[in-house]
């Protein structure tokens, strides 16, 4: 900038000087612009650049060794994590076991699981062995109403007697609770089917140390098939002191009729 001011000031009065004092004179104008305009040393700069390169000889000192020796230490425990602790090899190699399970295994018990026994021959009994195996909670009043369709209401008077409706009427009550709990139960089946490929499949791409977490999903699931295994037992002694019931109450009714038929003949025979 400096170079182009004086440039001007030298044309401009090289166009109007005419003597050698107005030259002098042009020149001497210059020459004190360009000292005004020159930028003036800065004092600090040189200690500046010493600063500075004493920052940088400590990063390239003292950090970088100490950054050098934590990244030593990194590297030695990922080595020992992965050849110890945790041995890549060999998790690879239960990974694609797990892989080669689910591949081998789980169509075929798909396939198992989802085999259908339905044998019933006219629609009335056709609809409820349906109804009965679709594994679904929302649909219990259809059931009811299919299950009326095949066996019937209970009779009312003077077809049966109270004691006969009262028998009925509990007998039916029983069979659609137990219907009912299949039916749970098989929706529960489902979940848990689900929940165990969930499992075998994060299995096969598990990371290391997620085993327990892995080990705890499945027996949460264990625990909840345990559970639906106990509840379909207590719907099958629930039948089962139902039929007891049914069975004494016809000895029963047996011992009342009984009794009556020996005090008929004894009001005939008197």
């Amino acid at each position: 900038m400096a170079a182009a001011v004086l440039f001007a000031l030298f044309s401009f009065g090289m166009v109007k000087v005419k003597t050698r004092r107005q030259v002098i004179a042009v020149l001497v104008a210059g020459m004190t612009g360009v000292t005004l305009l020159a930028p003036r040393p800065a004092r600090a700069q040189g200690t500046l650049v010493g600063a500075i390169q004493g920052v940088l000889n400590v990063i390239n000192g003292v950090i970088h060794v100490g950054l050098g020796s934590i990244e030593n230490v990194r590297n030695t425990m990922n080595t020992f994590y992965q050849q110890v602790m945790w041995p890549v090899n060999l998790i690879h190699q239960a990974q694609g076991l797990a892989t080669q399970m689910v591949a081998q295994y789980r169509a075929s018990l798909a396939n198992i699981f989802s085999l259908h026994f339905a044998s019933a021959t006219l629609p009335a009994p056709q609809a409820l062995e349906q109804i009965a195996r679709d594994g679904q909670t929302s649909d219990f009043n259809a059931l009811t109403a299919n299950y009326l369709n095949v066996y019937g209401p209970v009779p009312g008077n003077p077809s049966a007697s109270p004691y006969d409706q009262n028998m009925t009427a509990m007998d039916d009550a029983l069979a659609e609770d137990t219907l009912k709990t299949l039916k749970e139960s098989d929706q529960a089946d489902t979940m848990s089917l689900g929940v165990a490929d969930q499992i075998e499949n994060d299995a096969s791409e598990a990371a290391p140390g997620s085993a327990p977490f892995l080990t705890a999903t499945a027996v949460v699931g264990a625990i909840e098939s345990q559970a639906v295994m106990q509840k379909m037992i207590a719907a099958e002694l629930r039948q089962e002191a139902a039929l007891l019931a049914h069975r004494t109450a016809l000895d029963k009714e047996g011992a009342s009729s009984a009794q009556r038929l020996a005090g008929a003949l004894m009001n005939i025979l008197h």
